[in-house]
């Protein structure tokens, strides 16, 4: 797609109308080959950059993609200062913290586990699943059980941590629910590698939207909405409202939209564009999509500003802002 066209589908999208911004004989990506010796990392938010250093040791010294998000992620698992991801994370409505997360390969190779307790490293317990079981996803106390008895062992402190359970005390005084724009009560850390031998693969974890009803999953541990990967044309992940995300299978769409040719940031800006047609009202609703092909080029797009993203390869290390359709507070 060329750049005139591309800042012309900008200006129809403006004027609130529908986009198809592939033409029906563009050659799919999927002709072109893989890059390699070339890696690289990108993860949604800043907390990515922490992440991605994890994912980088794998990477530069030539490890396998699937290692390096799956290693990436966990460093953001870890943090207990982060209240979206990992134990760390804010509660549900009846005070129990709740983790999902999901995994996949260059081959479609996936795990998933989703409304997962008391463990330290969803992400860890989905790629279990992925390669113990003929399974994709387990959910719940069954998820628990399996991860028990195939060598997880539960944390040894209290969830939630004190500072948070303090905060959900003060919650329960109002029990307000709503969603803000980048606030970070639904923020994911979704993650997407190339490796050096041309590999693709992707991890995305949560403790999802603070003070959600009881056994609400968002978008993260469902493959196709929160994470979609193939490895002859590329990866997605996604940020945000999941509902969103898995009403559009947002992530997967993004992988289709670079199979008939667009660019990873054209290919975002497409399925951003069908989420807005499909939510007419989207105030206070931030979606953003995160996306990788297997040429190794990248790019985000947002329904409104804030959301960027973390970026490492050989040359670069840096934070990068996503094009967006609506600045916030715009009238």
């Amino acid at each position: 797609m060329s750049r005139r066209r591309f800042l012309k589908n900008l200006g129809l999208a403006g004027a609130g109308l529908a986009i198809n911004p592939l033409k029906s004989n563009e050659q799919p990506s999927n002709l072109t080959p893989s890059i390699k010796n070339n890696p690289l990392v990108i993860s949604t938010w800043i907390h990515g950059m922490e992440a991605n250093k994890g994912a980088w040791k794998i990477l530069s010294q030539g490890g396998d993609a699937l290692d390096a998000v799956q290693k990436g992620v966990a460093v953001t698992e870890n943090d207990l200062t982060n209240r979206s991801v990992g134990l760390g994370g804010r509660p549900d409505r009846d005070g129990r913290v709740t983790l999902d997360a999901c995994i996949m390969n260059h081959d479609s190779r996936c795990g998933s586990v989703a409304f997962l307790e008391d463990i330290q490293h969803p992400i860890d317990v989905a790629r279990a699943v992925m390669e113990k079981t003929p399974h994709v996803m387990l959910v719940g106390e069954g998820a628990q059980q399996w991860a028990l008895e195939n060598g997880f062992s539960k944390v040894d402190y209290q969830v939630p941590i004190p500072q948070v359970q303090k905060d959900y005390e003060e919650w329960l005084v109002q029990s307000e629910y709503k969603t803000g724009v980048n606030v970070e009560n639904h923020d994911t850390i979704g993650m997407l590698a190339l490796d050096a031998s041309g590999r693709l693969a992707g991890a995305c974890t949560t403790s999802g939207m603070a003070y959600k009803i009881r056994g609400r999953v968002g978008d993260s541990p469902i493959i196709g909405a929160g994470l979609f990967i193939d490895g002859d044309v590329g990866g997605a992940t996604a940020t945000g409202l999941g509902e969103a995300m898995i009403r559009t299978a947002g992530s997967a769409a993004v992988v289709e939209s670079m199979r008939r040719g667009a660019s990873p940031e054209e290919a975002c800006f497409d399925i951003v564009q069908r989420i807005l047609k499909k939510h007419p009202g989207v105030d206070g609703m931030q979606v953003g999509f995160l996306a990788i092909n297997k040429r190794g080029e990248s790019g985000g797009y947002s329904i409104y500003n804030g959301f960027n993203y973390a970026l490492r390869n050989k040359d670069q290390n840096k934070m990068v802002d996503a094009k967006h359709f609506k600045t916030w507070n715009e009238k």
